[in-house]
C-alpha cells in the first residue's frame, strides 16, 4: 500500500485503503470504510462507518461522510454511504448513511458537494451534480444526471429532480422538477427550459426546440395533465430527451412544480 497518512490520523484496523491515498492529520477513517485509489481525506474530515469511495474523490476539512441516518426509525440496521469515482466533498458537507429503506445513500461520479451541503439518508445523486454551499436535500431526494443546485436550497424529502434542472438559489423545493427545466422561488415555481446548461451540454437545437415545446404544452397551457400528455403524444417528435421528459412527468409521485 502507497498511502500518505498523517501520524495524527486515526484509521480503523479494518478499513480499505487503496494505492497514493492521502489522509489528512486528525482524519477518521472508522470501521468497514473503503477508500479507493488517489482518494484525498483532508485535515479533520471524518469517514464515520461503511463508507465506500471509488478512486479520486476529495473529501474536505471538516466533512464527516457515513455519519447515522436522522431517522427515528432507524435502529442501527446495516447501512452504507458510497461515492462515485472523481466526486469532490468541500468543507463540512455532512453525507449520511442509508435506512433499511434503501440501504444505502448514493452519490455518482464527477459531481461536486460544497461546502456545508447536507445529504440525506436514501438519496440517490446521479453523475455531473452540482450542488451549491449550505443547501440542505432531505432523505429519499433523486437527483438525476447533471443537476445544478444553487446555494441554500432546500429539498424536502421524496422530491425528484430530473435530468439537467437548475434550481436557483434560496428555493424551498416541494414537489418534482422536470429534466431540463429550470425552478426557483418558495414555494419553487418553474421559468422555462435550461437553454444555456443544455446548450453547454451540446444538445442538439432540434431536440431543445422540442423541448421547449414539451414545456409549453404541459405548464402553459390550460390543459390538464392527461390531455397535456395526449397532445405531446401526438405532436412532438420522439428524442430520446423528450420520452425522458414524458416518462418523467406522468410517473411523477409528489407532484409536479409549476
Amino acid at each position: 500500500m502507497n498511502a500518505r497518512i498523517h501520524p495524527t490520523a486515526l484509521v480503523s484496523a479494518d478499513a480499505q485503503i487503496g494505492e497514493n491515498v492521502e489522509i489528512g492529520a486528525f482524519a477518521i477513517v472508522g470501521p468497514e470504510c473503503a477508500i479507493g485509489d488517489g482518494c484525498v481525506i483532508a485535515p479533520r474530515a471524518t469517514l464515520e462507518k461503511l463508507a465506500t469511495l471509488a478512486a479520486n474523490v476529495k473529501v474536505g476539512s471538516g466533512s464527516i461522510v457515513g455519519g447515522d441516518p436522522q431517522d427515528l426509525k432507524f435502529r442501527g440496521e446495516r447501512t452504507y454511504v458510497e461515492i462515485g469515482e472523481g466526486t469532490v466533498i468541500r468543507e463540512f458537507a455532512t453525507i449520511n448513511r442509508g435506512t433499511a429503506h434503501s440501504e444505502r445513500t448514493v452519490v455518482g461520479k464527477n459531481c461536486l458537494i460544497m461546502s456545508y451541503v447536507h445529504l440525506a439518508h436514501d438519496c440517490q445523486v446521479g453523475d455531473h451534480v452540482i450542488i451549491s454551499n449550505g443547501s440542505q436535500i432531505a432523505g429519499h431526494v433523486i437527483l438525476e444526471d447533471r443537476v445544478t443546485i444553487s446555494g441554500l436550497v432546500t429539498i424536502h424529502q421524496f422530491v425528484k429532480l430530473g435530468a439537467h434542472a437548475f434550481v436557483g438559489g434560496s428555493s424551498k423545493v416541494t414537489q418534482d422538477v422536470p429534466p431540463y427545466i429550470k425552478a426557483q422561488g418558495n414555494p419553487v415555481k418553474l421559468y422555462g427550459l435550461n437553454s444555456v446548461g443544455l446548450t453547454r451540454s451540446n444538445f442538439d437545437p432540434a431536440v431543445i426546440r422540442e423541448l421547449k415545446r414539451a414545456y409549453r404544452i404541459f405548464f402553459r397551457s390550460d390543459l390538464i395533465l392527461s390531455r397535456a400528455m395526449e397532445r405531446a403524444r401526438e405532436e412532438l417528435q420522439s428524442y430520446p430527451e423528450v420520452e425522458h421528459f414524458l416518462s418523467f412527468v406522468s410517473k411523477s409521485e409528489r407532484g409536479l412544480a409549476v
